[in-house]
């Protein structure tokens, strides 16, 4: 398909074991109430969102990835010792450099092997495991970690009531390998991203292009900046035509699926693309109420609530499905 890498499978690719962490700390609504020309009823009218989690200030990135990989090597029933490869998605690394990858494997213990990040912000997490799925089909590993993890209170601007109230700082980890089970695992996955729209979601400063100063620093360019309504119309009609071309491909019909896992960006467009595709509430995941928009961590976190919490069982059908700055998007079908 001519602007679009989509995969059918060809070797089956299970999920392990999943897992996620998420900070202890809440911020409501009130909290930007407080500060902020901003309350609830607008916050939650416009986003869906009435609170999120902000890391502390020993937590990062890495730390939470960490926390993340170890439930799910636990859910496993695996140790770090069985772990060939391990890819971190996100969009707020610890630093600039290294990768948060190094950390996590610092972190675990998972000495001398092969660890990297990659960047496609909200749909980092479906590009990971579409990255994994090929190492692990190509016989080279056996087993993958994959973290969607991020930070983002620390990106988002505090001032800027339109982009401070939207995230929230997750992660979330999945073990993927060779499925045990030939009726389960990755049945098709796709990723694209549009370039020309990189402008739509963006953080000015910090990279080779506009390095730190003095000024980028008074004029706050170090701060995520966002399009909003443009991003909101992209990601409305892109979500509905990844999520008819998976079905098409499939042969499957939205009754065929347990459950639709998409992005926790923004509630109205959730229940948008829920609504033109005809969808009952109980088919499409929602956790944007209480986690805000996660990024690279958001899907796999719903994933990992959804088989913890019995939503989810062996043999299920999930949709995940995510868009993010870049623009980038990535669909995954997966039978568990």
């Amino acid at each position: 398909m001519a602007g679009n890498a989509t995969m059918t499978r060809r070797f089956p690719i299970g999920i392990y074991g999943t897992g996620s962490y998420v900070p202890q700390e809440v911020l409501t609504n009130e909290h930007f109430a407080s500060y902020l020309d901003t309350n609830d009823e607008w916050i939650v009218s416009r986003t869906g969102i009435r609170e999120r989690r902000r890391a502390a200030p020993d937590e990062y990135t890495s730390t939470m990835s960490i926390r993340a990989a170890r439930s799910a090597l636990d859910d496993a029933g695996l140790t770090v010792s069985d772990i060939d490869l391990i890819i971190v998605a996100t969009a707020t690394p610890d630093s600039p450099l290294p990768s948060a990858a190094a950390a996590v494997q610092a972190g675990l213990g998972a000495k001398n092997i092969p660890c990297f990040d990659i960047s496609a912000a909200c749909a980092g997490f479906v590009y990971g495991s579409t990255v994994a799925s090929g190492f692990l089909a190509s016989g080279i590993y056996q087993r993958v970690l994959v973290i969607g993890a991020e930070t983002l209170t620390r990106l988002a601007d505090p001032q800027d009531r339109s982009m401070i109230v939207l995230f929230g700082d997750a992660a979330g980890a999945a073990i993927l390998g060779p499925s045990k089970n030939e009726d389960q695992g990755i049945l098709y996955s796709e990723l694209g991203c549009d370039g020309t729209k990189a402008d739509l979601i963006w953080t000015p400063a910090g990279g080779s292009r506009l390095p730190a100063s003095e000024t980028t620093v008074a004029e706050r360019l170090h701060f995520m900046r966002m399009r909003g309504r443009e991003v909101y119309k992209f990601a409305v009609t892109k979500m509905q035509e990844l999520i008819d071309r998976a079905l098409t491909s499939t042969g499957l019909s939205p009754d065929d699926l347990k459950l639709i896992i998409p992005h926790q960006s923004n509630l109205r467009i959730i229940e948008s693309v829920r609504e033109r595709l005809g969808l009952p509430r109980e088919k499409v995941s929602v956790s944007i109420d209480r986690y805000g928009n996660t990024s690279a961590a958001s899907v796999i976190m719903s994933l990992d609530e959804g088989r913890r919490d019995g939503t989810l069982q062996a043999g299920d059908l999930v949709m995940l499905i995510a868009i993010g700055a870049g623009l980038t998007w990535g669909t995954m079908v997966v039978r568990l």
